[in-house]
């Protein structure tokens, strides 16, 4: 049942996911081109300032998500929705507590922007802070359907409501060119996604607009409180490592920086969204094995993920490595490029990232916050201090330095010691074994399709195309001869045989189509 529910998640999401990619190349272009790289950069900053005042919900919802695991297998409906019903209570204030951080940033956004000609920016800013607010007030309904493993349900309707935001942006972008229309509807649609998932779930489980009888035992509401403080560190910390590099461009390059910066991001984070469709739908799949299965089943399981997440991570971080430029150069042109030194920051950092997806899906899924805390707190010291020295002397590379450093201090070490430690209980040295040799396969096969491009011409979109093709072709070959006698391997397999064996095959598909016609011919003839 886990693996079903976890594959009709995935499933819906990369369907998702391919349908938001075509949209933001198309949305980010007629942006550029109606806009230009200013208001790109405006766009940017606000969503980093306002990625800051979102921690104020920051443990909240891990902290209440995790403890509602437990009661949603067990059916215990009491217990469930005195959860809920604190879950409400504490988005309520969150939402308070935003909006009033957000309004007091106001007097100071001159200190974030330098060098503009971005009209409005008052208006703007308090529209960004709306979208920001709002969904607050319904998030605690629709992520229950994420606990009961129904992500495909929140993932359809953000896929409809995201592409016809898409497509009424893009239209208002192309026609009128007016920023603030542009986020006004924005703001409208994204109220009325989450009304809708809303509505959805009171109709899906009535019990949880059902009077609450019963209260929290005093250890539950103990551990909420201890691993939501625990959280809040955490998160505080991650913001100062991955939020503030937008902050940092725009404060010590231009605002134009941040717009030149943003279009790596948004090729990368695709990338990463792409692989979270796979993880995050696996996620609540995971807490529920965790929540029931043995020491053993749980790190085998896990051992099939780090493979995967290898793979998928190496296989992009080669691919981005070898192409994002070359992209952004036939897609808009090389006024927008950054140079290969933020390009090898920037993807080492994306598979350190990446590679600690599976050990730290575990890690959270475990209820592991108390123990690493001020991790985070410390990176992110450890983060803007390197920034800070090195912006001055290498520019953009300098403040993507400081992230990938901070990051291999610490929890490139913290996250398997305590998920080892607490969870698997096994030596530490078999998980760092494993990640050394997956990292010297991805770097020599990452040499070799480097090699192999080198060989084939370039200039225009179809040998990009092609070189791309051959490229991710090669990379997959490699890993396929690798690993095809590995346990893990055979597992994943295994689960994608069985997919394809319940698949429809053509001849299948003919003698249905035919035997419709025959009724229908049956029918009309009556």
């Amino acid at each position: 049942m886990r693996v079903k529910s976890s594959l009709l998640n995935i499933t819906a999401g990369i369907g998702n996911q391919i349908i938001i990619t075509i949209l933001s190349f198309v949305s980010r272009t007629v942006f550029i081109n109606s806009l230009g790289i200013e208001y790109l950069g405006i766009n940017g900053l606000f969503t980093s300032i306002l990625a800051m005042l979102s921690l104020a919900e920051a443990g909240i919802g891990s902290s209440i998500i995790y403890n509602l695991y437990k009661p949603v297998a067990d059916n215990d409906r009491p217990k469930i929705m005195a959860l809920m019903n604190l879950y409400k209570k504490a988005y309520l204030v969150i939402a308070g507590v935003v909006l009033l951080l957000g309004l007091s940033i106001l007097p100071f956004l001159d200190v974030f922007i330098k060098d503009t000609a971005v009209e409005h920016i008052t208006i703007i800013y308090l529209l960004f802070l709306i979208n920001t607010v709002a969904p607050y007030l319904f998030v605690y309904k629709y992520s229950f359907l994420n606990v009961n493993q129904k992500n495909y349900i929140v993932t359809a309707v953000f896929s409809v409501s995201s592409i016809l935001s898409a497509c009424a942006k893009i239209a208002i972008l192309y026609f009128t060119q007016h920023f603030i229309f542009y986020l006004i509807v924005e703001c409208v649609i994204s109220l009325t996604t989450s009304v809708i998932l809303a509505r959805m779930v009171d109709r899906m489980y009535p019990f949880l607009r059902e009077k609450l009888r019963t209260s929290l035992d005093p250890d539950t509401k103990a551990n909420f409180i201890k691993n939501m403080k625990a959280i809040l560190l955490q998160n505080v910390g991650t913001y100062f490592i991955f939020g503030v590099d937008s902050i940092l461009i725009s404060t010590f390059i231009s605002v134009a920086a941040v717009g030149l910066y943003s279009n790596y991001k948004m090729l990368i984070d695709l990338c990463r969204t792409f692989i979270n469709q796979v993880f995050s739908n696996m996620y609540h799949s995971v807490g529920n094995l965790v929540a029931k299965e043995s020491e053993e089943k749980i790190y085998h399981v896990f051992k099939v993920t780090m493979l995967l997440n290898f793979w998928l991570y190496s296989l992009l971080a080669i691919m981005l490595y070898l192409f994002i430029e070359p992209l952004i150069l036939v897609w808009i042109g090389s006024q927008f490029i950054m140079g290969p030194m933020v390009v090898l920051i920037l993807i080492l950092g994306f598979y350190e990232r990446g590679m600690r997806n599976s050990i730290t899906m575990v890690k959270t899924t475990a209820g592991i916050f108390h123990e690493d805390r001020f991790v985070p707190l410390f990176q992110a010291a450890v983060n803007l201090t390197i920034s800070f020295l090195l912006v001055q002397r290498m520019g953009i590379a300098g403040i993507f330095t400081g992230t990938l450093v901070s990051a291999l201090i610490f929890p490139f070490w913290t996250t398997p010691y305590f998920v080892y430690k607490r969870v698997f209980k096994q030596p530490l040295r078999h998980y760092f074994a494993s990640y050394a040799y997956y990292t010297m396969i991805a770097g020599l096969t990452a040499a070799g399709a480097g090699y192999v491009n080198s060989l084939l011409p370039s200039g225009g979109l179809l040998w990009l195309l092609l070189k791309g093709t051959l490229c991710l072709v090669l990379i997959n070959a490699v890993y396929a001869l690798l690993f095809h006698r590995t346990r893990e391997f055979k597992y994943l397999f295994g689960i994608a045989a069985a997919i394809l064996s319940k698949m429809p095959k053509p001849t299948q598909l003919i003698a249905r189509m035919t035997k419709r016609d025959r009724q229908l011919e049956v029918s009309g003839n009556k």
